[in-house]
């Protein structure tokens, strides 16, 4: 392909008209901005001069865009997907590639109707050096098998008055659910990218814990992974100053990802080789601590839109498949449905009774004013029995 690529971008609030003024402004190699879609046309006018749709069907139906960024509230990301995929036009999903797994599944089974067409995520935080060294070291095998993870991420902090900035957040039918489908897609992608999508899982999820809200803003997950390693996830938007720190333990010592950069604790010996041979019984193995050097944060939202573009237009591989998406949205499904049915659930999930369950609570959302501020709403077994707590 020797043309720009033909941008379109649906749904324009803060992240779609980001990513739309990327384009306009030339920033994204080989691309232009050839339209936007909301369905508000005040958002569109922000971008005079570009042709504006209200409805992603007829802009699809118009061949208006090669390929699109779809940028609109969570539960609207899988059909317009299907439909821009259908439609023949290379896509681009902001994170979560879905709600819940069913979508994603249907998302992903459209790609597969069309595999000749770029289908990529907005995976972001793949860019970051960090986790970028931190997935070489465990592919090149030099910290050896992973044995626990640890992530706290609790650097999310946000107001009620961000979650009243849009009559869609933190509601069941607007957003899908709160901090799992919002904030910590970001790391759920991370810890399936680098560790492998757990087997197994069990939560403590908080509705409405901190925020006038009605979906999970906290969470606290046990996980099993693949292998026999087991592992935390800690997540809230209601802590402060809040951390944002992965700890991974493996048999060539102790890894700490943060604000910092990367601390490798590394063993000089393997730390099970110490533990089956070592002749005295406290006979810990000596450690050197190597701090590897990272700079910046990665291109983040330009370098994934830039890589999309190549893509399209010369092949390159995706750094965020959108097949990727499945394996994070189908670990945030269960950390939720673990601490509403209150039992451990094994991966991978049936897609039948989560579509069910999510279209229940979406069924049953309502206004955030009708939440207890402060309160903790926790539903158990049935989505018809809710227990509020002050």
């Amino acid at each position: 392909m020797t043309d720009d690529v033909r941008i379109a971008i649906i749904g324009l609030g803060s992240m779609g008209s980001a990513h739309a003024r990327a384009f306009q402004e030339g920033r994204i190699p080989g691309a232009r901005l050839a339209a936007v879609c909301d369905a508000d046309p005040a958002r569109s006018a922000a971008f005079p001069g570009i042709p504006a749709f209200t409805d992603h069907r007829d802009l699809v139906a118009a061949r208006a865009a090669d390929a699109v960024v779809i940028a609109t509230p969570h539960p609207f990301h899988a059909q317009i997907g299907v439909d821009t995929l259908d439609g023949g036009i290379h896509t681009l999903v902001e994170k979560p590639l879905a709600v819940h797994v069913a979508d994603a599944r249907r998302l992903v089974e459209a790609h597969e109707r069309r595999p000749d067409l770029a289908f990529a995520l907005m995976v972001n935080q793949r860019t970051d050096p960090r986790y970028r060294t931190l997935k070489r070291l465990l592919a090149d095998g030099e910290l050896g098998p992973v044995h626990r993870i640890s992530w706290t991420i609790t650097d999310w902090f946000r107001t009620d008055a961000y979650y009243r900035s849009g009559g869609w957040r933190a509601t069941w039918a607007g957003e899908g659910g709160g901090v799992l489908v919002n904030q910590c897609p970001h790391q759920l992608d991370l810890w399936c990218w680098l560790f492998g999508r757990p087997d197994r899982v069990r939560a403590h999820c908080a509705l409405g814990r901190w925020h006038d809200i009605e979906v999970e803003d906290a969470c606290t997950a046990f996980l099993e992974q693949p292998g026999g390693a087991t592992g935390v996830f800690i997540t809230t938007t209601g802590e402060a100053p809040g951390t944002n720190r992965l700890e991974v333990a493996t048999d060539r010592g102790r890894v700490v990802v943060d604000d910092d950069g990367i601390v490798w604790h590394r063993t000089e010996r393997g730390v099970i080789e110490t533990l089956r041979k070592a002749p005295g019984p406290f006979d810990a193995p000596a450690v050197e601590e190597v701090r590897i050097p990272v700079q910046g944060w990665g291109g983040q939202h330009e370098e994934i839109l830039a890589n999309f573009v190549a893509a399209i237009r010369r092949g390159e591989p995706l750094i965020g498949p959108g097949e990727d998406g499945l394996a994070a949205v189908e670990m945030g499904n269960a950390m939720l449905l673990s601490s509403l049915w209150d039992r451990t659930l094994s991966l991978p999930l049936d897609p039948g009774p989560v579509e069910a369950a999510y279209a229940e609570l979406a069924r049953t959302s309502r206004p955030r004013s009708a939440a207890a501020a402060g309160g903790v709403i926790d539903l158990r077994g049935s989505f018809g029995t809710r227990r509020t707590e002050a």
